[in-house]
C-alpha cells in the first residue's frame, strides 16, 4: 500500500506550516523528511499519525481517505525521539501492550515479543524495565513495540537524535536492515544529512513548510535544483554566475537556458583538487585533519573555496597551490 499526500495545508493562527504538501511514499520505500527546525517535516508527520488536524487536502492510504480516521485506527506505528515507554513496566510488556489492548489471544502476545527481541537483537532483556537499558537499547524496544501491531506504516520522529554519535550509526543501519527484511513503508524525520543519506529511499527536502526538492540521497547531493538544498545536503560551494564565467570559463556551457542571476554554480569540495605549485595564484588559508578526510580552505581568484581529500594534499597554511575543478563537477541551483 502506498501512502498519497494530496495539496496538504496546514495553518496555525495564520502562519503557514504546510503549504500545499504534494507526496507519495511508496510500498516497502524509506522516506526521510530532512530540513532544519521550524521547516514543517514534525508537523507533516504528526498529520499523517492523526496526531493534528489540518486544514485542506487528502491524506489517503492505500486509497483509503484518512481525513476522518483517529490515530488509534489508522494501524500506523509511531516511534518518538523520548521514547515514550512505560516505565512501570517490563520490555516485554511493553512490546505487547499494542497487542494486549487489542485483545490478542497471550499465546499469540508471547510468540510475537519473542521474535521481535530476536529481530531487535535483544532477546536477553524481555524481563527488564527500560530504566535497566541503555539509551540505544530502549530505542530498539521503542521500534518493536511499533512493530508488534503489524503497521501497514511506520512513522519515525526523530529517534536518534537523543543517542551518542556511536550508538546513533549502529543504530541506523539496524533500523535501516529490519525496515528492509520487513518491507513496511516508513517516514522518518531527521534533521540530520548524513543520516538522511545513509537510509533514505527518497529525501524530501522541506524550508518554510514548502517541499524544495524530493529526490534519491544522490539526486539531491549531486544534482541539487536550489541553493537551500546544496547548502543543506553537505557542505558546497555556491558560486555566483558572473564570478564562474571569469574563474572558470569552462563550466559556463553547461549552465541551463534562462536568466544569469538567476543560478548559482554548486561545486562540492570534493570535486575542488589542489596541487602544490609554488608561485601560483592560490593559497591555502587553512587546513583541517578529520580523520579520514582533509579540508582545505582556500583563497583563490578573490574568493574562498573549501577542497576536501582523502590524501595528505602535501601544503601547509599559507602555501601556494594551482586549483581545478573538473567541467562535471558543477550542478547549476537556483539561487
Amino acid at each position: 500500500m502506498d501512502l498519497q499526500i494530496r495539496n496538504l495545508l496546514k495553518t496555525f493562527n495564520g502562519f503557514v506550516a504546510l503549504d500545499r504538501i504534494n507526496l507519495t511514499v511508496g510500498d516497502g520505500e524509506f522516506v526521510c523528511l530532512l530540513g532544519p527546525s521550524g521547516c514543517g517535516k514534525t508537523t507533516l508527520l504528526r498529520i499523517v499519525a492523526g496526531l493534528l488536524p489540518y486544514d485542506s487536502g487528502e491524506l489517503l492510504m492505500g486509497g483509503r481517505d484518512l481525513g476522518g480516521v483517529p490515530a488509534r485506527d489508522r494501524g500506523f506505528g509511531i516511534v518518538f525521539q523520548s521514547y515514550s515507554l512505560f516505565p512501570n513496566m517490563t520490555v516485554a510488556e511493553n512490546i505487547g501492550y499494542g497487542m494486549k489492548i487489542r485483545h490478542a489471544p497471550r499465546e499469540r502476545i508471547a510468540a510475537r515479543v519473542a521474535e521481535l527481541l530476536d529481530l531487535i537483537k535483544l532477546p536477553q532483556v524481555a524481563d527488564r524495565h527500560p530504566w535497566q537499558l541503555s539509551g540505544g537499547q530502549q530505542q530498539r524496544v521503542a521500534l518493536a513495540r511499533a512493530l508488534a501491531v503489524d503497521p501497514s506504516l511506520i512513522l519515525l520522529d526523530e529517534p536518534l537524535s537523543a543517542l551518542d554519535a556511536r550508538v546513533r550509526a549502529d543504530l541506523r543501519t539496524e533500523i535501516r536492515d529490519v525496515q528492509r527484511r520487513l518491507g513496511i513503508p516508513t517516514i522518518m524525520v531527521t534533521h540530520d544529512q548524513e543520516e538522511a543519506l545513509v537510509l533514505a529511499d527518497k529525501v524530501v527536502c522541506m524550508n518554510h513548510g514548502l517541499i524544495e526538492q524530493v529526490g534519491t540521497p544522490q539526486d539531491l547531493y549531486l544534482r541539487p535544483r536550489t541553493r537551500f538544498v546544496a547548502d543543506f545536503m553537505g557542505s558546497s560551494n555556491l558560486l555566483p554566475t558572473g564570478w564562474v564565467r571569469e574563474a572558470m570559463p569552462h563550466l559556463m556551457p553547461s549552465r541551463p537556458d534562462g536568466a544569469e542571476a538567476a543560478f548559482d554554480a554548486c561545486v562540492r569540495p570534493e570535486r575542488v583538487s589542489v596541487t602544490p605549485a609554488p608561485g601560483a595564484e592560490g593559497r591555502v588559508i587553512d587546513l583541517t585533519f578529520l580523520g579520514n578526510i582533509r579540508r582545505l580552505r582556500l583563497a583563490w581568484r578573490g574568493r574562498e573555496l573549501l577542497a576536501e581529500t582523502h590524501q595528505d594534499p602535501g601544503v601547509a597554511p599559507g602555501e601556494a597551490v594551482d586549483v581545478s575543478v573538473a567541467a562535471d563537477a558543477c550542478a547549476w541551483v537556483r539561487a
